[in-house]
């Protein structure tokens, strides 16, 4: 069988080009995005949305760029009105593997599960930075496109984007009543100092990702990256 292998878009577009395209021919396309993969606890957490033709919002943009009550609004637009899912990693599978690996399989989650609530097989996926290889799986015909800042790019992508951050922050929420003492509700797992000295004070929990710790308590300069990526999440 000849697969069809991702596609890079290296040209300047408008946003929602993907869309209209598809729109125009009566097609679907899917956004897929991932939340988590900096952190140093809790999930990787991908979405993928499918919005109905011509159905956008003018809150379907970078989730980063969004207030709390804004990213809920458009969370529930989104639930309400178009075909998604959500693929989540564990902690363990990150350790174990690395994060590179980890978010091709929340991506291949996400889609599937998106893929199997909508009754329409969608024509083109979208993915923000990371290919996505879908030759063992039976959606292998489908193009896959993927490109840097997708969020601004794409409504399809700003939605996954938006469902798989409200989604993972409810669930550091919920860690945080767990495991106390770690800020996981502020930080939502992420490296800032506040974290950085309870894991030196209380030790690691169980939802820690080890070899992300024991890199990033060794590297100042990580440290600092990790403090901007924080503050831009």
């Amino acid at each position: 069988m000849n697969h069809k292998q991702p596609q890079r878009v290296r040209e300047r577009f408008n946003k929602n080009s993907f869309e209209k395209q598809a729109w125009e021919r009566n097609t679907l396309v899917c956004g897929i995005d991932e939340v988590g993969r900096s952190p140093l606890a809790g999930p990787l957490v991908t979405a993928a949305a499918i919005l109905p033709i011509g159905k956008t919002h003018r809150l379907l943009k970078d989730s980063k760029e969004m207030t709390l009550q804004e990213r809920l609004k458009a969370n529930k637009w989104i639930k309400k009105h178009c075909w998604y899912g959500y693929g989540i990693v564990h902690h363990r599978l990150i350790t174990q593997h690395n994060i590179w690996y980890a978010t091709l399989i929340a991506m291949k989650r996400a889609l599937l599960n998106a893929i199997a609530a909508c009754p329409y097989r969608p024509s083109a996926i979208l993915t923000d930075a990371m290919p996505l290889l879908l030759k063992d799986t039976s959606y292998s015909d489908i193009q896959v496109h993927y490109f840097t800042k997708g969020e601004k790019k794409s409504s399809s992508i700003a939605a996954a984007s938006i469902l798989a951050k409200v989604k993972r922050d409810a669930m550091m929420c919920r860690m945080e009543k767990i495991f106390p003492g770690y800020s996981f509700a502020s930080n939502k797992g992420y490296g800032t100092r506040v974290h950085r000295d309870a894991i030196k004070k209380i030790d690691l929990t169980i939802v820690h990702r080890t070899s992300f710790v024991k890199r990033f308590l060794t590297d100042s300069d990580e440290y600092e990256q990790q403090q901007g990526l924080f503050g831009s999440d």
